[in-house]
């Protein structure tokens, strides 16, 4: 049921019932690394390239999420997934293993929330009963699509962050089939949102705008405000654009920095990584909900989230002829049954 402007209300309330995430050797070197699933030693995984890395490492993801679930791929009825290479590649390619109908998304680093998002609308409608979503990303693969090949040796600004080899992947299922009290209640689809903003190395900046909008359209479709929920949690906005983001709302009277929490400051060690303002990319919000903060739901340390993944949905092309970076930020409110 759509309430206010932008916000539906999902009156069957989904359980996300599972989640599995997989990450790469800079990721297991990070703060979060004990509480990811699976990792891989380097970054080729014992494939010859990085897209086909990549695919495995989603692959993986799903085959550990379908183990964990006590499920097969034929009691899925859809898989949403999605990835940062050209034509989803790494999505396709992954899921060309499974016997599972597949619907591949793009919302740059948004894809997760996105497929999220989709899962939630298809159970609410009853066509579905237990649906996947993921996304997942890898630095190589992204350095060589989006910026420089890694032989060229760039120096990268400060303001720039580094893509996340990994992947998070979440069953999400009807209350009916299986439920374990971890419900999505609202979802807030965001709009796009382009402020001028033309540096590729500065993402924070382009995306911070949409997840400003998108939270206060939330806020104001739902009537809740910040106090409602234990965390407020972004995808990769990094260092930059979380002060950012904190500016915007404090220039509304709202104190947002002690509720927020970003996936990409998360992942790293600021100070021991080169990372510069942190992490990004598909991979970064998928695998670190998937880990982190579902074992957080899961032993009720946090019951009451805001779940907010960015996009900058630009590509190299679009840059190159100086096209601006139009941000999106798509938001899921998950609650725990008490």
């Amino acid at each position: 049921m759509k309430i206010g402007k932008q916000t539906f209300k999902i009156e069957c309330r989904p359980c996300i019932y599972s989640t599995s995430s997989i990450v790469g050797p800079k990721e297991m070197q990070g703060p979060l690394a004990s509480y990811f699933d699976l990792h891989i030693k380097d970054v080729f995984f014992d494939e010859k390239t990085f897209e086909k890395s990549e695919s495995k490492m989603l692959e993986s993801c799903i085959n550990n999420l379908l183990v964990k679930s006590g499920i097969t791929e034929h009691d899925v009825d859809v898989i949403f997934s999605g990835d940062l290479l050209n034509q989803c590649i790494s999505s396709g390619f992954a899921i060309r293993s499974f016997d599972t109908p597949f619907l591949g998304l793009y919302g740059a680093c948004s894809t997760f929330c996105e497929g999220l998002l989709l899962s939630s609308l298809v159970l609410e409608s009853n066509c579905a009963k237990q649906v996947i979503a993921a996304a997942s990303s890898h630095f190589c693969s992204a350095e060589r699509q989006f910026r420089m090949p890694l032989e060229h040796g760039n120096q990268k600004s400060p303001t720039a962050q580094a893509t996340v080899t990994g992947s998070g992947a979440a069953l999400v299922t009807r209350r009916e089939v299986a439920d374990n009290g971890i419900h999505i209640t609202h979802v807030t689809p965001g709009k796009i949102i382009d402020l001028g903003v033309t540096d590729m190395s500065n993402m924070g900046a382009a995306m911070a705008p949409a997840v400003f909008s998108t939270i206060s359209n939330h806020f104001n479709d739902t009537g809740r405000d910040i106090n409602y929920y234990d965390a407020i949690i972004t995808g990769d906005l990094g260092l930059h654009g979380t002060d950012m983001l904190i500016q915007l709302f404090k220039n509304e009277g709202i104190d947002i920095s002690k509720k927020h929490k970003d996936c990409g400051i998360l992942i790293y060690d600021e100070k021991k990584q080169d990372v510069n303002c942190g992490g990004s990319g598909c991979g970064c919000i998928a695998s670190v909900f998937s880990s982190y903060f579902f074992n957080e739901l899961k032993a009720k340390n946090l019951n009451k989230i805001l779940l907010i993944a960015t996009g900058a949905l630009m590509s190299p092309l679009s840059s190159s002829q100086g096209e601006s970076i139009p941000g999106i930020a798509h938001a899921i409110a998950i609650e725990n049954e008490v």
